[in-house]
């Protein structure tokens, strides 16, 4: 977390691992063609492209926690133009591939594809084994129809982006007999029907439901007594609402803080300042931080999972921390029971850096832990917006250790027009992307961060807006933070937790 205060009392005394200069492609747009360098050491070339990436900690150590670090790296990706030198073999990635290409056949020839797949990465019982398995793609029939309340596709995926909320917390439903998404009409309405729609996007049940008058009338949503178990199976189109109000859905309580003074530029977070914030340890040490969004399910980066490195892919590697300000005063961690990769991601590009873990048992909220609110689709945080980003990583570009204490630090959105221009990316934020720091430098996540939200506050809750994925270095000159954009992945993370709820 770089800030623009002096924290060098707070740095550990001992010296920390080489820093390698990153050197940035000059022919326009930006194109980033790396891999990612684990235990860099003497001989290895150096990195290319200024990306984020966790380090982890060499495979014959396993250190226990008794202080966090980024063992022996940081948070930007790094790379090498020597596959053997960076991974120590091949044949991890060849298993991969060769599952992903049985998948994609199976796929052609016995069905259609639908939709959006995710590949899931899942090794239950199995700690020591080194290779994750992977998930089929989902097969359809030619008959496939979405959004009608009827499973069609073997794992559901016609039927698990039918479901969405606007900026009132209007839950707003896309059904098969006119494909757009319409408000539900509040009358019949009650709070089974809440439970249910909460408890297929794979919350726990509703939190708070009611009603507000939209501000232009049109075609709603009426609840029937259909037996489908969708939500998206119990409404029908009705010209009107018959009382012209519509149903608000709140599932779970998020967005609310414990302690809410703070310091403008960037300082030590206080206790429940930002509840939603975890750290994500792989085999003892910290590598990557998450954000909590319900009970049982954690968005990070997905490059803190590279394929390269099976062991990474493995839930029995990872620990989770919620609720601490400092590393060396560690709570109980929660387990990972499922890694769940976005199959869109690029880890030439950066685009869809975003993972969704489930948890082994729900997490009980405190006053030290809470979720944050995931973004309604329309919700927009136009440039100039001020929002913080929060984590453990290193106060100062160029360290390789992490800093003990959760740091936040104030950001501003930055138009991505502006952030692909001539003297800053030029071209490599695409729109799966959200610019957010400051143009004059100083004020940025930084090297350990990856994975950690970046948060706006509406008119009383805080959203997650974007999650902490690449840069080049840290507080640099036209040179802001780039997160994965929240809104841009909102159907992928629903499709997910719906397939995977509790």
């Amino acid at each position: 977390m770089e800030v623009a205060i002096d924290l060098q009392t707070q740095r550990e005394n001992e010296p920390p691992p080489p820093y390698y200069s990153v050197d940035v492609h000059t022919q326009p747009p930006l194109k980033s063609y790396e891999e990612v360098v684990y235990g860099v050491g003497p001989g290895l070339t150096p990195p290319v492209h200024p990306h984020y990436i966790p380090q982890y900690p060499p495979p014959v150590v396993v250190p226990q926690v008794t202080r966090s670090g980024i063992p022996p790296s940081s948070r930007r990706k790094r790379c090498c133009r020597n596959n053997a030198q960076c991974y120590g073999g091949s044949g991890g990635v060849l298993l991969v591939l060769g599952l992903l290409a049985l998948a994609i056949w199976l796929g052609v020839r016995y069905g259609t594809r639908y939709g959006t797949t995710t590949f899931i990465y899942h090794v239950p019982d199995e700690p020591d084994n080194e290779t994750p398995s992977l998930s089929e793609l989902d097969i359809c029939p030619n008959t496939t129809v979405q959004c009608d309340g009827i499973r069609d596709c073997q794992l559901g995926t016609d039927e698990r982006t039918c479901v969405r909320f606007d900026k009132n917390n209007g839950l707003q439903i896309k059904t098969s007999q006119n494909g757009r998404f319409l408000s539900v009409c509040h009358q019949n309405w009650d709070r089974s029907y809440a439970d249910k729609t909460c408890a297929q996007l794979g919350f726990r049940g509703s939190y708070v439901t009611g009603s507000f008058t939209p501000t232009s009338q049109s075609a709603g949503l009426t609840v029937t007594s259909s037996s489908s178990s969708l939500i998206q199976g119990q409404v029908e189109v009705s010209s009107s609402c018959p009382d012209q109000r519509t149903v608000s859905l709140q599932c779970v309580d998020c967005g609310r803080q414990q302690s809410t003074s703070r310091i403008i530029g960037g300082s030590i977070a206080k206790t429940g300042q930002w509840p939603w914030q975890l750290s994500l340890h792989y085999r003892g040490s910290h590598v990557c931080g998450g954000v909590l969004i319900s009970p049982d399910f954690v968005l990070t980066a997905a490059h803190c999972f590279p394929k390269e490195k099976p062991s990474s892919l493995l839930p029995g590697s990872w620990r989770v921390y919620g609720g601490a300000v400092n590393l060396q005063n560690l709570p109980q961690p929660y387990l990972v029971k499922k890694i769940i990769l976005n199959n869109n991601y690029d880890s030439r590009t950066n685009d869809f850096d975003i993972a969704l873990l489930k948890l082994t048992s729900p997490v009980v909220f405190n006053d030290k832990v809470q979720p944050v609110c995931l973004p309604a689709f329309d919700q927009q945080f136009p440039p100039g917006t001020q929002c913080w980003t929060s984590g453990f990583g290193t106060t100062e570009a160029g360290s390789g250790t992490v800093s003990n204490d959760l740091m936040e630090v104030t950001v501003d959105i930055i138009s991505t027009q502006t952030c692909n221009g001539r003297q800053g990316y030029r071209g490599s934020v695409t729109r799966n992307m959200l610019c957010a720091g400051d143009l004059s430098g100083g004020r940025d996540s930084c090297q350990g961060d990856s994975g950690g939200p970046l948060v706006c506050k509406g008119e009383k809750l805080w959203y997650l807006v974007g999650i902490t994925s690449w840069g080049e270095g840290c507080g640099a000159e036209y040179k802001p933070g780039i997160y994965t954009k929240v809104s841009s992945v909102l159907p992928w993370i629903y499709s997910n937790t719906q397939q995977e709820k509790p």
